[in-house]
Formats: structure tokens, C-alpha cells, sequence
């Protein structure tokens, strides 16, 4: 029932917390194994610990956050003019960025009117046919009128209404208008913290001599940097990226070791360019000035600026000593040992595929590293006296199964001690209705002609069964229940109630079923003699001749057997 079930479901679940299951090993004496384990087991013991320091999986980390603040320094005189901070950095809205202009385009005076457009393809013209009014491409200036109008005494364009004079598409001047900013400086100051240690601090040293500048050799700390060092850092020539501008990272890396006997927290600067040097290179804008006239109008100066963009980019990482992080990492590692019994595994192999399995230590390896287990309602266990092995038949049966086809199986053969010690196995199941039974007494009418078409000894039972038909040969010759040993091993009263005796102590021996106990002890010796091992008692088939000379010496009463195996 569903009951006994759950019931059986929790006793099994109950007697497993009181198990516990390990692994089972092989150990093979050999030297050049052994040798070969000793060295993997060293280096993958090296590997992990070179692992561990290197990688510094003894520590717990966590992320930088942090905040920049720049200031650039620094006055040029170019074309009888002054610049200063206020003229060449502009405000940007990138965070952690700041930009220094290096070259300029300038139009002055434009007013919002009618004018010619700047002649590029699309808005030069012939006719006013040309000319849609309304019209705006991409690169225009301002909205077509429709009117096709003089640009200079060469060219006719379409004329627009926009701020004009509209403002020349000419590259921008070389050698850079402020060439000579490689020589301004920029203090950066970066506040770093990390949440997890609580721990915070800046790039500014407390004793910073403010006269020093960046070098990467001399001064690595110092936190004012020359303009035309950084672009040098980053493998860039100034005055050429001064023409059309760039876009500059400057890579503050911290790197901090929070333990107090490794102390270690100092940034590591770094510089590289992030705009394409063929794509489209050059970082520029516009930005306007707008004037009021006298008479009320609205008047601008209009300003395309190229310069650098410097990116501050901040990233890093604090560690701390961690036991638990250590034990976890190691812990993860350990299966690294694994890979030693891989590699033997695997040379093992290589060394029984290049011997063709011939070899009879590969042979002795093979059987005792593999087990097979197997379903005895699929398959039958037969043994005969001139053959060495064990014999696996399926089932079902098409012939005798003296004559099926079978598999050889390498059993686990054990030398043959005492009764006492070998018989010591206990079987709850009634062999007399054991899995195979019949259901009815076994036939004794067939002919002597029919036996003697499968048994080789001439001591077989006739029988119509196919199951049923097992001698203890497969060629002709001397039945095994003549031999010596089989007296002495499966028949002798004395060696059968001596275990008996050494199980149950206080056995009455002169009991009537003492015969049902004998003849049961009786299979189980025959079993473990013939095939070496009580694990394949379920599935051992005892012959027709050995199987009736143990029923004559030890009868039934009534002679009424069921089974064909071990009743």
C-alpha cells in the first residue's frame, strides 16, 4: 500500500543519516606510477600555490568609487593677443572631462539676413531654377530663398537667410593657433573610496612640492601634468594633434593592498589617444558671442574651436586579507589534484591499447577497477568444470542453455577456506519459490535421448526445459560430482553442519527440515567454489547433475522441487 511505502521511504531516509558512503581505490604497486603521481601531485601542489600568491586569492576585493576635480594652468601671447585659462578652456558636460583649445576658426560680425551660401556641391547654381526656396541640405547654413546670387566673381550659390557672412568650410589653420599650450599643466585631484573597508583617499600627497610635473620615471606621483607629456605618454606629436584636436584618456589605476604588513594604495597613470587617427580624427565644437548694436540688432562672432578633450577614467581595486576567501579559492582548486589521476588514468590506458590488451597486468587492472552489475532477470550465470571462466547468457532462451551463446565474464575467484567462513552469507529469500520457479515438480519422463543431446557427464536429469538444460561440462567427460572435492566441498555432512553450527549455535541438528538447511548450505558451497564469488548467487545456475546429486543426498520430502537454481 501507499502506506508502506512512505513508510519504508522514511526508514530508508532515517538509516542514511546514520551511513556514511566513501570512495573505493585501487592501489597498484609500481614504481614509474608512483614516481609519476609523487611529481604531478608536487606540481599541481606549486601551480595552486603560485596561483594563489600571484592572483592574490588570499584577499577579498572591492570597487573603487571616486570623484575628479581638475585645474588647468597656463598664458600664451599669440597675434599680439593674451590667452589665459578663461580664453582656452571651455566648460564641458562630460563628466570627468575637461578641454584646452589648440585651434581656432573665427568669424566675426554676422548678422541674421540674406546672403550667398558658402559654395560646396549642392548650393551652387546656374539659375534661380537651382535654387528651391525652403530648401535645407545637410551641410547648409541657413534656408534656401530660392534666388540664385553672386558668391564672388566667379561662382554663383543658392541665397539663404542665416547669420551671415556664413562661415568658410576651410580646413583650420597649420601650425595650430595655440600651438605653444603643450607647456600648460593641469593639477588633477581624485578622491577615491572604498565602501566595503571604509577606506578613502587622494591622489594628492601631503607634502606635494606644487613645482613638480609628472614623469613616469622621476616624479610618478606628482599629480600636475604637462600637456605635451601626456600626448608624448601616448605616443602622439603635439604640434600635428593641435591642428584638429584629439580625444586624450588619462587612466588612473589604484591598485591597493589594505593589509597592514603589505601596504601598498599609490595611483598608476596612464595615457592613451581614443579617437580614430585615420577615422575622422580631431575633436572640435562652435560656440558663439553675441553683441547688441546700436540701432537694436543682434550681432555674434562665431567661433569653431579644435582642441583636446581629456578623459580622467578611474578605475581600481582594494584588497583585503580574508581567511574565508582563502579557504573558499583553495577549496576550489583542490580538484586540481584530480587531474594527476587523469593523467595516469590516461597513460594507463595509451599503455593498454599499444600492448592490445594483453598484457595480464592490464588485464588484472581492468577487472579490479571495473565491476559490473547486472540485472538477474535479464541474465543467467553458467560455469563449467573445463572451461576457466564464467559465462553471462541472456535471456530469453531460444535452445538449451547448454548450447546458448554467452559472454565471458571475469569473476572475482577466492581461495576456498573453511565452510564456517565462506557459508557465513545469510539469505532471506525461500529458495524452494525462488525467482525462477516453475510452478510445478520438475518432469522426470523424458527420454535418455533428449539428455543426451546437451549433457557431456552422463549423470544429467532429462528435461524439456530449456533453462533446465546445464551440465557442469561443455565438452564430454567426467561428471564433477564423481570428484574428490565435491564430496568434500558440497556433500560432506560434517563441513555443512559445522556452518550451520557456526551461525546458529544452539541449531537442533536432529530436526526434521535440517535437510532443507543442508541442501540450501549445499548450493550456496557449490556457488562460491564454481564461480568465486557469493555477489552472483541471484543469477548462478548449478547444473542438472550437481543440482540432483545434492537433492539425492539431502531430499525434500515429498520431492516435490520447484526451483531449477538454488531451492
Amino acid at each position: 500500500s501507499s502506506q508502506e511505502v512512505l513508510t519504508m521511504g522514511v526508514r530508508g531516509w532515517l538509516e542514511s543519516l546514520t551511513q556514511y558512503d566513501s570512495p573505493k581505490y585501487i592501489r597498484m604497486q609500481s614504481v614509474t606510477f608512483g614516481c609519476a603521481k609523487c611529481f604531478l601531485y608536487i606540481t599541481v601542489a606549486l601551480s595552486v600555490c603560485c596561483i594563489v600568491i600571484t592572483y592574490r586569492l588570499y584577499q577579498e576585493t572591492d570597487e573603487v568609487i571616486s570623484s575628479v576635480r581638475t585645474n588647468v594652468k597656463g598664458v600664451a601671447y599669440i597675434n599680439d593677443r593674451i590667452w589665459d585659462t578663461a580664453e582656452y578652456t571651455l566648460a564641458m558636460q562630460a563628466v570627468n572631462s575637461f578641454f584646452v583649445m589648440t585651434n581656432i576658426i573665427k568669424t566675426e560680425n554676422q548678422l541674421e539676413q540674406r546672403c550667398p551660401e558658402y559654395p560646396f556641391g549642392k548650393a551652387i547654381c546656374s539659375s534661380d531654377e537651382s535654387c528651391e526656396k525652403g530648401l535645407v541640405y545637410i551641410h547648409s547654413h541657413g534656408i534656401q530663398t530660392g534666388r540664385c546670387v553672386n558668391y564672388n566673381a566667379t561662382v554663383k550659390t543658392c541665397e539663404v537667410r542665416a547669420w551671415c557672412p556664413v562661415e568658410s568650410m576651410e580646413n583650420p589653420p597649420e601650425p595650430a593657433v595655440l600651438r605653444s599650450s603643450e607647456n600648460f599643466t593641469v593639477l588633477i585631484k581624485n578622491n577615491i573610496h572604498f565602501p566595503k573597508f571604509n577606506y578613502t583617499i587622494l591622489n594628492v600627497p601631503s607634502n606635494l612640492n606644487t613645482s613638480c610635473t609628472y614623469n613616469k620615471v622621476t616624479s610618478p606621483l606628482c599629480p600636475i601634468f604637462r600637456l605635451g607629456d601626456m600626448l608624448q605618454e601616448a605616443k602622439e606629436n603635439f604640434s600635428e594633434v593641435a591642428v584638429k584636436g584629439a580625444i586624450i584618456a588619462i587612466e588612473i589605476n589604484w591598485d591597493c593592498n589594505l593589509d597592514r604588513w603589505f601596504y601598498d594604495c599609490t595611483p598608476k597613470y596612464g595615457f592613451r589617444r581614443l579617437d580614430h587617427r585615420k577615422i575622422n580624427p580631431g575633436f572640435h565644437f562652435r560656440y558663439a558671442r553675441y553683441y547688441k548694436l546700436p540701432n537694436g540688432k543682434e550681432q555674434r562672432t562665431l567661433f569653431k574651436v579644435h582642441g583636446i578633450r581629456f578623459d580622467v577614467l578611474v578605475f581600481g581595486t582594494g584588497r583585503r586579507f580574508n581567511g574565508i576567501e582563502l579557504i573558499k579559492n583553495i577549496g576550489s582548486m583542490i580538484s586540481y589534484f584530480g587531474l594527476a589521476a587523469t593523467a595516469i588514468e590516461i597513460a594507463i590506458c595509451l599503455g593498454s591499447c599499444s600492448s592490445g590488451s594483453k598484457s595480464p597486468f592490464y588485464k588484472i587492472y581492468n577487472r579490479k577497477k571495473y565491476e559490473t552489475l547486472l540485472n538477474p532477470r535479464q541474465v543467467m550465470c553458467v560455469s563449467y568444470v573445463d572451461e576457466p571462466h564464467v559465462t553471462l547468457i541472456k535471456k530469453p532462451l531460444k535452445t538449451s542453455l547448454q548450447h546458448a551463446q554467452g559472454s565471458t565474464f571475469e569473476s572475482h575467484p577466492v581461495k576456498f577456506c573453511d565452510a564456517d567462513s565462506c557459508c557465513t552469507s545469510e539469505s532471506n529469500e525461500n529458495h524452494d519459490n525462488a525467482e525462477y520457479e516453475l510452478g510445478q515438480p520438475l518432469r522426470q519422463g523424458a527420454s535418455s535421448l533428449d539428455c543426451q543431446n546437451w549433457c557431456c557427464c552422463g549423470k544429467c536429469q532429462p528435461t524439456e526445459k530449456y533453462h533446465e538444460q546445464l551440465c557442469c561440462r561443455r565438452k564430454k567427460g567426467q561428471c564433477i560430482t564423481t570428484s574428490h572435492y565435491f564430496q568434500q566441498l558440497v556433500l560432506s555432512s560434517h563441513t555443512l553442519k559445522k556452518a550451520l553450527l557456526y551461525k546458529d549455535p544452539f541449531l537442533n541438528l536432529t530436526d526434521a527440515n535440517i535437510n532443507n538447511q543442508l541442501r540450501h548450505l549445499a548450493y550456496k558451497q557449490y556457488v562460491h567454489w564454481r564461480f568465486g564469488s557469493f555477489d552472483l548467487e541471484d543469477r548462478a545456475v548449478i547444473p542438472s547433475c550437481c543440482r540432483w546429486k545434492i537433492r539425492d543426498t539431502y531430499p525434500k520430502a515429498g520431492n516435490n522441487y520447484t526451483g531449477f537454481k538454488m531451492e
